[in-house]
């Protein structure tokens, strides 16, 4: 439990609710902008940025299964101190001229209660990103198209052209299957552009409704999703936090005992265990920590010691261009590219933009 605000009862507040949903979305574009800068110094991480929906999705799911394991919450939960809770609502009827209460029994999580909480955290925003990624593709595309009219069909139509100036005896099999599949996939790109945006509105609005109601007490559930899987959100008790304790202690103990072999091989298993049950311990506290001490001691990248080499990409400055703001000279794909995205000199951190950035014709 990182972080704890204050309020009455077990019942968490709405802007206790609202941070925890917040902050894996706000980790995420710290993780990113993070990375981002060190792959300016070491390139194979743009790799990580190029499958920035997988290796974030990967990582989500690792530290949402731990969490719901062995504390009954979320990653984001946990680290407010709460937990989820199954809600079973029966109606009793005492009399005919009594009126039917609502009797509310909180029970542990279920292995299937679990599961689905895992999707709802970890699959659904992940293909939620994907259909928002090719809704914005589609989105650009129509409007180059109506600015320069339609180059992709341009460029098929050449082509074709060229195509059909050549020998195609073995190869008109393997094109038609390609362009079939090129017309289906485009097909359902524009599909998926013109539906998301509604089922993006719905979604919004329907959480939108789920958090007023919660903030006006009209209702225990913050989210559809939570609704959905019959879980409302709770503050844990001090015995509850207890019981955590020794209910990860017992399933480690498990674990161990499980492990099977000759003595070395045990022992390699267990010092493997004992890594990863440290690092998933301290994964929620460090992996924020360390974004935190990230951006207050970032620095800007160091210059290369010869003078004909761009610091951005280590290699011989091609179209050299220099940044006004500090008078630094990069290539002027680097620095353009570096200017758009973070709007700054990469060796100062002055505030600078791409109308700054003059190209040079002479590299002196």
């Amino acid at each position: 439990m990182l972080f704890q605000v204050g309020g009455q009862g077990s019942h968490p507040t709405f802007f206790e609710m609202s941070a925890a949903q917040q902050l894996p979305s706000s980790l995420r574009a710290a993780l990113t902008y993070s990375i981002g800068v060190l792959a300016l110094r070491r390139p194979f991480l743009h790799k990580v940025l190029d499958y920035e929906d997988e290796f974030f999705a990967a990582l989500t799911l690792i530290l949402e299964t731990h969490s719901l394991r062995t504390t009954d919450a979320s990653f984001a939960e946990t680290l407010y101190g709460l937990r989820r809770r199954a809600v079973n609502v029966q109606v009793k009827k005492d009399d005919l001229h009594m009126e039917a209460g609502n009797r509310i029994q909180h029970t542990g999580l279920r292995k299937r209660q679990k599961l689905l909480s895992v999707v709802f955290l970890v699959v659904l925003p992940y293909f939620k990103s994907k259909l928002h990624a090719i809704y914005n593709r589609e989105r650009e595309a129509a409007l180059q198209a109506s600015l320069w009219g339609n180059v992709d069909e341009r460029f098929d139509e050449i082509d074709n052209l060229g195509d059909a100036s050549s020998s195609f005896a073995s190869t008109s099999g393997l094109d038609t299957d390609l362009s079939v599949r090129t017309r289906f996939r485009k097909r359902m790109d524009k599909i998926v552009a013109t539906c998301y945006p509604w089922l993006h509105a719905g979604t919004e609005g329907l959480a939108f409704a789920y958090q007023l109601l919660y903030l006006l007490d009209a209702t225990g559930f913050y989210s559809p999703g939570l609704h959905a899987l019959g879980l409302q959100v709770c503050r844990a008790t001090g015995q509850e936090l207890m019981d955590t304790s020794s209910r990860i202690s017992k399933i480690r103990s498990n674990e161990r005992e499980r492990l099977r072999g000759p003595p070395w091989l045990k022992a390699v298993q267990g010092a493997l265990l004992t890594c990863a049950y440290a690092v998933l311990d301290y994964a929620q506290t460090g992996l924020i920590a360390a974004v935190f001490g990230f951006k207050v001691a970032k620095e800007g990248i160091p210059l290369p010691p010869d003078r004909t080499l761009c610091p951005l990409c280590s290699q011989k400055r091609a179209n050299p261009s220099a940044v006004t703001v500090s008078g630094f000279v990069f290539c002027y794909a680097c620095i353009f590219k570096y200017v758009s995205q973070y709007n700054r000199c990469p060796v100062t951190l002055v505030p600078a933009n791409v109308d700054q950035i003059r190209r040079l014709f002479h590299d002196l």
